[in-house]
C-alpha cells in the first residue's frame, strides 16, 4: 500500500521571497529584468518588473515560468529538444500555447514535487537563468 504525502503549495509569501532573490541576484550583476511566479496550475502568484526593464521582459518571464512548469524542467534544459531534429522541435508550433524555449524559466519543487515556476526574462539567457536558479536556491 502506498501513501502520498500532502506537500503544502507555493505561497505569496513563497512568490515574495522568489521574486525578491531573484531582484537581488539581476541588481548584484547590474542587470534589470521581469520576474514571473507560477503556482502549481500555472496561475500568477507574482509579477515584477524592473522600470528600466526591456517591456518584452514582461511577456518573456511569463512564458518562460510557464514552459518550466508545464515541462518540469529548466528551460535551459530545453533549448536543444527544439532545434530542428530534436524531441520537441514542433511542440513550439504544434499548441496554442505561450511556451518559450529559452533560458531562464526553473520549476520549483519541494520535497520533490512540482509546485510551481520562476522565469525571469531581461538578461542574456544565462544571466536570466542564473538568476532564477538563484531564487529557487533562496527558498529552499
Amino acid at each position: 500500500m502506498s501513501t502520498t504525502t500532502a506537500v503544502a503549495p507555493l505561497t505569496t509569501r513563497d512568490a515574495d521571497t522568489l521574486v525578491a532573490a531573484a531582484h537581488h541576484a539581476a541588481e548584484a550583476a547590474g542587470v534589470t529584468v521581469s520576474v514571473t511566479v507560477l503556482d502549481a496550475g500555472g496561475h500568477l502568484l507574482a509579477f515584477r518588473r524592473d522600470d528600466r526593464a526591456v517591456l518584452i521582459s514582461g511577456e518573456t518571464s511569463t512564458r518562460k515560468a510557464y514552459t518550466a512548469l508545464q515541462l518540469n524542467a529548466p528551460t535551459a534544459d530545453l533549448v536543444e529538444s527544439v532545434q530542428p531534429g530534436g524531441l520537441f522541435h514542433t511542440l513550439p508550433t504544434a499548441l496554442d500555447r505561450p511556451l518559450l524555449f529559452i533560458a531562464g524559466g526553473v520549476p520549483v519543487l519541494r520535497d520533490g514535487r512540482l509546485i510551481g515556476a520562476i522565469g525571469v526574462g531581461g538578461g542574456a539567457p544565462e544571466q536570466d537563468h542564473g538568476f532564477a536558479t538563484d531564487a529557487v536556491e533562496a527558498l529552499a
